[in-house]
């Protein structure tokens, strides 16, 4: 489903010039749930926007499905972190999550349909006449992930999305994420700074090194579903796991002498 080959990106010229990826090759099959993780400044937040066609990488290429990325894909939809930017506060519910189905060429009724489905499924059929600005700041992540459902996309692409948001909110979140990507068969690539959510919500978490940021190690998840906050948490295989994942980011993605990238 994603292809990026040999990525690399750099920010300005001259002396003042930052490298912020330095060469990420990254797969990512159909249906699979891909976590990114790094040290904080190492350009896990470049990568995502280069695939979603926001920035043009200054070398490499970047597939989604069979399409090379030139601007962004068609069949794809992006989480961000900062949900009360990303969503039109003058417009209500519904329509935040039905205006992206326009490019779909559906027609109002077929739109307002597919958002009504999509908030019942992530739980907030009850706010659709609301306004943005009187939600939560977890009900309108809601929101922003009920808008990128309804678009029915094949790739999709969260940035750090729950990071604005308390813990348990965050935990009612990463089981809503697994919870719709179960239901609807969907290829996810989810960018966060959190080890142990990139462990429980992941089938594979990457981990990238400081910038310029290139892949340190891709660690299969192994875990059992379906997951649960408390006993997932709690299997020796998970505490393993966030531990390597830990050591691999502290190291600032280096791995320590006889550790191999896997």
């Amino acid at each position: 489903m994603l292809d990026v080959v040999n990525l690399h990106h750099t920010y300005g010229t001259g002396p003042k010039a930052h490298r912020a990826l330095g060469g990420i090759d990254l797969k990512v099959a159909e249906g699979e749930l891909v976590c990114v993780v790094g040290p904080s400044g190492c350009g896990k937040s470049t990568l995502l926007r280069s695939i979603a066609g926001l920035i043009r990488p200054t070398e490499g290429h970047i597939h989604v499905g069979d399409v090379a990325v030139a601007d962004t894909p068609g069949d794809l939809a992006v989480v961000f972190q900062d949900y009360s930017r990303s969503l039109f506060p003058w417009m209500s519910v519904v329509d935040n999550v039905a205006l992206p189905l326009r490019r779909r060429g559906m027609d109002r009724a077929a739109r307002r349909r597919a958002a009504a489905e999509a908030l019942e499924e992530v739980g907030l059929t009850g706010a659709a006449a609301k306004y943005p600005w009187e939600l939560s700041g977890g009900m309108q992540q809601r929101v922003a992930i009920a808008r990128a459902l309804a678009y029915r996309p094949a790739l999709l692409l969260m940035d750090e999305p729950f990071g604005s948001v308390d813990a348990q909110t965050r935990e009612d979140l990463e089981d809503l994420v697994l919870k719709v990507r179960e239901h609807h068969r969907m290829t996810v690539l989810l960018i966060t700074h959190d080890i142990d959510e990139s462990v429980y919500v992941g089938d594979r978490v990457v981990v990238l090194t400081g910038a310029p940021a290139r892949v340190a190690a891709e660690l299969p998840v192994g875990l059992p579903f379906p997951r649960d906050q408390i006993a997932t948490r709690e299997l020796p295989a998970f505490v393993h796991l966030r531990a390597e994942v830990g050591r691999l980011v502290r190291a600032k993605g280096h791995p320590s002498d006889g550790e191999s990238a896997a």
